[in-house]
């Protein structure tokens, strides 16, 4: 049996799509299959991003930058937007079943000295750890009673 896939997507796919990825992957990859993507990519992955996810021992060094569209040729069965551009932009995927929006701030915007920036990519990777963390449990609870 394949796993489910979830897309993540995020506009610029630098900072908040991988952190989720990540998280959801380390929590739930035996349940999902996990990828991340954007409406506007920005090419890279945000090193602060890689900093923090390394904190909490998730490895996303290895993770790329990459078009929704990328995907429209792959079965998704769930997409999640993380941020409202990246909601208003995101297209139906074929076979889709469900969309879920959680938006949180873009760290990638943060200013002030690299200690406050820090904190903010730390309060968002912990906001998302949170909601994913959540959301893997649920389906893995919901699981148990099919």
């Amino acid at each position: 049996m394949t796993k489910p896939s979830v897309l993540i997507l995020c506009t610029g796919n630098s900072c908040r799509s991988h952190l989720a990825e990540g998280i959801l992957r380390d929590v739930a990859g035996d349940l999902f299959e996990v990828n991340s993507a954007g409406s506007n990519p920005a090419g890279y992955v945000h090193p602060k991003a890689i900093e923090v996810m390394k904190e909490i021992g998730i490895d996303i060094s290895r993770h790329t930058s990459k078009h929704m569209n990328d995907f429209l040729n792959q079965k998704i069965d769930t997409v999640i937007t993380v941020c409202g551009n990246a909601d208003q932009a995101c297209p139906m995927f074929p076979g889709q079943v469900n969309r879920y929006h959680w938006g949180f701030d873009d760290p990638a915007h943060a200013k002030g000295t690299e200690e406050e920036i820090m904190a903010v990519f730390r309060r968002v990777r912990d906001q998302v750890e949170l909601v994913f963390e959540a959301y893997a449990a649920g389906y893995r609870e919901g699981q148990k009673n099919l």
